[in-house]
């Protein structure tokens, strides 16, 4: 059972309070409620079925929820959002007669009829009174309690407030520690890492100097070994070959001198032995023995020695002749 009690105002007087307690049963009014009208001396009671809800709110031509929802706003809440007018037929009432309650919905300077209902007149008054007071003080002690309830929980939030506000504070300070003491290492890794890479770029530096000191030096030197290869050749066609040695000793015999034309001598010891120093002399300007070997052709190096061998054989026979 839900109850409400909530003080009204006759529009025919204004300065004259009565208290109205209603009673339903389930969600809301539609399925009919009670009502219990006093002035404090005198009371009413009277019942609103659900057929007549269902009725009113047909002539009304009206919404049952939206008829319901304004039904319980002029009844049960203590200040209504819209405003609302109590009459009572007759006035003043007696005790021993049945009242009519009419309550009307002012909308826009015009007033339409919500409902009415007839109440019959309390036979014992003072126990009626007595049950508005003491809901409306059970209701007081509820509202008391919740109250004290909604303290208690505003003060457990105000006290988290604060310890969640400490502890904010304290994460703060943590946290600007920690950005302090990341941001020296970070300088201190970042310093390092500045001076390896200092030290790499001079590593570089000083590899591309080697290097290019090294290919001067291969330079230098390709030059060296071509100009040391163009002398070896100049003394190799200045000094004296087997060929030349040849034309030379046909020319000797071709033309004898006079004192030895008359009896011609055959070759002896001491011209044999005038061959070698010509070829030592050639040898002795062919240059250095490394130059000659880099720049001597294969060739020409069986070519001289099988010219060698020919004057020595030639040597030996005539030796053997003699």
């Amino acid at each position: 059972m839900n109850t409400s009690v909530r003080e009204i105002h006759l529009s025919s007087q204004a300065d004259f309070s009565y208290f109205l307690r209603v009673d339903w049963e389930g969600r809301g009014l539609g399925f009919g409620f009670k009502l219990l009208l006093t002035d404090g001396h005198k009371a009413w009671r009277g019942k609103v079925s659900e057929a007549v809800v269902n009725e009113e709110a047909e002539e009304l031509e009206m919404a049952k929820e939206k008829y319901i929802q304004d039904l319980q706003e002029a009844l049960t809440e203590p200040e209504p959002s819209a405003s609302y007018c109590f009459t009572l037929k007759p006035h003043p009432p007696t005790s021993s007669h049945t009242v009519t309650l009419t309550y009307e919905k002012m909308q826009k300077d015009i007033s339409f009829k919500l409902g009415s209902v007839s109440l019959d007149a309390v036979k014992e008054p003072a126990e009626a009174v007595r049950e508005v007071l003491i809901h409306t003080l059970q209701q007081g002690n509820e509202l008391q309690q919740h109250n004290h309830k909604l303290k208690e929980e505003n003060q457990r939030l105000i006290q988290e407030h604060q310890n969640i506000t400490e502890k904010l504070k304290h994460y703060a300070e943590s946290i600007e520690t920690l950005k302090a003491e990341l941001y020296s290492r970070f300088v201190l890794l970042l310093n390092e890492k500045k001076t390896k890479i200092r030290s790499l770029q001079e590593s570089v530096t000083k590899l591309q100097e080697t290097r290019n000191s090294d290919e001067q030096k291969n330079k230098d030197c390709a030059k060296l070994d071509r100009t040391a290869g163009h002398n070896s050749e100049d003394d190799e066609y200045e000094g004296s070959t087997d060929e030349e040695l040849k034309e030379e000793q046909s020319a000797e015999t071709s033309h004898p001198s006079s004192k030895d034309s008359a009896t011609p001598s055959p070759l002896n010891l001491r011209d044999i032995t005038d061959v070698a120093p010509c070829r030592k002399r050639r040898f002795r300007h062919l240059g250095p023995p490394e130059l000659a070997v880099k720049k001597q052709n294969p060739e020409k190096k069986n070519g001289y020695e099988c010219m060698f061998h020919v004057v020595l054989n030639a040597a030996r026979l005539c030796l053997c002749s003699c």
